[in-house]
Formats: structure tokens, C-alpha cells, sequence
């Protein structure tokens, strides 16, 4: 699982030649914690990088993507994303959410 920072974004993300599922979350969020071994078990299992952005370190990240609640997840894809994800209730409802933004 990739940690993205303000740092390496551009090259990681918006310059990614297969699609990124950013995570925007924090350790204080429980629900974070609790959606975490989904995106673990899912890590690795298609073309789709997954990473993350802790929002205590990145805070210009958070604002950037206009992140007021947590977890917040973008699919970027040819650097741009589409529609985002706020708290999914189950890998399923990820999982359905990724295929419908990859069109």
C-alpha cells in the first residue's frame, strides 16, 4: 500500500500509468480502522493501486480535494478522478463503486 505525501502525489497519482484508489483518512477515525482490512485485502488483488493520505500530515491534500469527512476515497484514473466515495459500508459496495467509476 502506497503513502502519498504532497511530495510524490504528482508522480504517484496524477502521473500513474494504472488507476489509484487514494484513501483520505486518519488515525483518530474509527471507522478508518475498520475499513482499513478491506482495503488491505484488496491491496495487490487487480490493476488498481491503492493508496492512502493520512489528513493530519497531508492537511493541503485534504483541502485540495475538498475532503470534510473521513474516510474519503477518489479513483484517479489518466490523472483525473470522477465521483467520490465517503464511508462504504462494505467491500462490496467499494469494490461496486471502482468498477462503476472505471466505466
Amino acid at each position: 500500500m502506497l503513502t502519498l505525501t504532497k511530495e510524490n502525489f504528482e508522480q504517484e497519482v496524477l502521473q500513474s500509468d494504472r488507476p489509484v484508489l487514494v484513501d483520505f483518512w486518519a488515525p483518530w477515525c474509527v471507522y478508518c480502522r475498520r475499513i482499513a482490512p478491506v482495503l488491505d485485502r484488496m491491496d495487490g488483488q487487480s490493476d488498481v493501486v491503492i493508496a492512502k493520505i493520512n489528513i493530519d500530515e497531508q492537511p493541503e491534500l485534504a483541502e485540495r480535494f475538498g475532503v470534510e469527512v473521513i474516510p474519503t476515497f477518489y479513483l484517479f484514473q489518466n490523472g483525473a478522478h470522477g465521483d467520490k466515495l465517503i464511508a462504504p459500508g462494505s467491500q462490496a459496495q467499494l469494490e461496486d463503486w471502482i468498477a462503476a467509476q472505471r466505466g
